[in-house]
C-alpha cells in the first residue's frame, strides 16, 4: 500500500525589494529585515479511516435518463480504487441517493440522509440549480460536492474548496471557440446571445480568446425574445463575419427563429456554431436541410468502447453514457485527495481536491497516482476526461469538448474533439 502523506502546505514565497543608495562620501547599506513567515492553519484529521462517498444523481424526475450513467461511473471508479488497495488502507464505501430534479426538494432530503450516513464527500448533483441550492448546506456539514455535470458559471466561488467539478463551466466554451475558430479559418466572428446570465457569460472569454489568437469578435447581438431576432441578424450581416456563434439558453422558438433567419442571410452551414445549451435534434422542429453542415460543441468526451464496457459491467442495461466519465474522474479525485490529506474527513478533502489535479507528476489512473504518492508529494491526475487543472473555485481550466456537424435531417453527429 502507498504510505499516507501529511497534508501539503503551500510554500511561502517572500519577495523583498532593496535599493542601493549611492552617496558622494559612501555609506553602509542598512541591514535587511528578517521576514516573518505567514502562518498556515493546521487542520486536524476528522475522518474515521474509511472514505465514504455519497452520490446525488437523478433517478426520478425530468433528468432521470442521465442518472444511471453517473451512478455506473462512480461504482466503476470505486471498483478500480478498491482493486488497487483502497484508500488509506481501507476499501472505499459508497451510498447512492436520488437528487430528483430542481422542481422538487428530493435533493435536500437526500443530502440530509447522506449526512446521517456519515459520507465524507458527495459526487453530484448533476444540476447547476441543485448545486447552488445544496452547497451552503454541504459546507455547513463539512462535506465537499464534486459535480460531473453542473455547468453554470460561478457555482464554486467563495466555497473554500467545498465545490469542484469535472466538467467545464459554460463560459469556458468561449475560451475553446476562440482558439478553434481561427484554426478553422474564421478570424472575424459574430456572437448572438440570449439575455440570460448564463448565455451572456460566454462573451468575455470568447472575445479575449479570439484576440489571443489574432482574431476578433466583430459583433455581439443580444436577443431577449422573438421580436429581437431580425435586429440581431441585421447586426450580424452588417459585420460580415466568417462565423457566427449562437449562444442561446435552449432549443426553443427564439433559437429556431434565429437559426432560420441566419441561414436565410447566408450564415448557416459551416459558418454557424451552436453551443451546449442549444445543441439539439431539430429534425422535427425545422425544415429538412436548414442546419446542413452547421457545427455544434458540447462539454465532455465520447467514451471509448473499453470504458463503456467497464460501465456495463456495473449496469448491463445501461444506454445513455453521458457524464459517466466525469463521474468516474470525480470519484478518483476524491480518493486521491484523501491520500494527499492523509485523512478521509470532508474538511481535509476540501483542501486537496484542487491539488490532486494541478501540479506534480502526471498520472492517469488511481493506482498509478497512488504509487506516485508513495514516494512523491504532488500529482496531476489526468483521467478519462483528460487534464483538468482545477482553479481555486474548483473549475477546470483545461477541458475536452466533443464537436458535431449537422446532417440534412437536422440531426447532429460527432465530427471530432477539441481540448483547450
Amino acid at each position: 500500500m502507498p504510505r499516507a502523506l501529511p497534508p501539503r502546505r503551500r510554500p511561502v514565497v517572500l519577495v523583498a525589494a532593496s535599493a542601493l543608495v549611492l552617496a558622494l562620501g559612501g555609506c553602509t547599506a542598512a541591514p535587511m529585515p528578517t521576514p516573518t513567515p505567514t502562518p498556515t492553519e493546521t487542520l486536524a484529521p476528522s475522518g474515521d479511516g474509511v472514505l465514504r462517498i455519497g452520490t446525488l444523481f437523478p433517478t426520478t424526475g425530468a433528468t432521470a435518463f442521465l442518472g444511471a450513467a453517473q451512478v455506473a461511473g462512480v461504482n466503476a471508479a470505486i471498483r478500480d480504487i478498491n482493486a488497487a488497495g483502497g484508500v488509506l488502507g481501507q476499501p472505499v464505501e459508497v451510498v447512492n441517493r436520488d437528487s430528483g430534479d430542481a422542481t422538487t426538494e428530493t435533493a435536500e432530503a437526500s443530502l440530509a440522509a447522506l449526512v446521517e450516513k456519515g459520507v465524507d464527500v458527495i459526487i453530484g448533483p448533476s444540476s447547476s440549480v441543485l448545486a447552488e441550492r445544496l452547497l451552503p448546506k454541504a459546507i455547513e456539514a463539512g462535506i465537499p460536492l464534486i459535480s460531473p455535470a453542473a455547468t453554470y458559471p460561478g457555482v464554486g466561488e467563495g466555497a473554500d474548496g467545498f465545490f469542484a467539478r469535472t466538467i467545464p463551466a459554460y463560459p469556458h466554451q468561449g475560451v475553446v471557440l476562440g482558439e478553434l475558430l481561427p484554426e478553422k479559418g474564421a478570424h472575424e466572428v459574430a456572437l448572438v446571445v440570449g439575455a440570460d446570465e448564463v448565455s451572456a457569460s460566454i462573451t468575455e472569454p470568447l472575445e479575449a480568446s479570439l484576440a489571443d489568437h489574432d482574431a476578433e469578435l466583430t459583433a455581439t447581438a443580444t436577443v431577449k425574445n422573438a421580436s429581437g431576432v431580425a435586429a440581431a441578424v441585421t447586426k450580424v450581416t452588417k459585420a460580415k463575419p466568417d462565423a457566427v456563434v449562437l449562444a442561446t439558453p435552449d432549443n426553443g422558438d427564439v433559437t429556431k427563429a434565429l437559426i432560420t433567419a441566419l441561414a436565410q442571410a447566408g450564415y448557416g452551414g459551416a459558418k454557424l456554431w451552436l453551443t451546449s445549451q442549444n445543441l439539439a435534434d431539430y429534425s422535427q422542429a425545422l425544415p429538412a436541410g436548414t442546419l446542413t453542415g452547421a457545427n455544434g460543441i458540447l462539454e465532455g468526451i465520447q467514451p471509448d468502447a473499453a470504458f463503456i464496457a467497464k460501465l456495463k459491467a456495473e449496469d448491463p442495461g445501461l444506454g445513455e453514457v453521458r457524464y459517466a466519465a466525469e463521474a468516474y474522474d470525480a470519484t478518483v479525485i476524491a480518493a486521491l485527495a484523501a491520500i494527499l490529506a492523509g485523512d478521509d474527513g470532508g474538511r481535509s478533502l476540501a483542501r486537496q481536491l484542487v491539488g490532486a489535479t494541478r501540479e506534480g507528476i502526471r498520472c492517469t489512473s488511481f493506482g498509478e497516482c497512488a504509487d506516485v504518492l508513495s514516494t512523491e508529494p504532488d500529482i496531476a491526475y489526468e483521467g478519462i476526461v483528460g487534464p483538468l487543472r482545477l482553479d481555486e473555485a474548483g473549475d477546470p481550466t483545461l477541458a475536452t469538448y466533443t464537436l458535431f456537424a449537422y446532417t440534412a435531417e437536422n440531426k447532429y453527429a460527432t465530427s471530432g474533439a477539441f481540448s483547450g
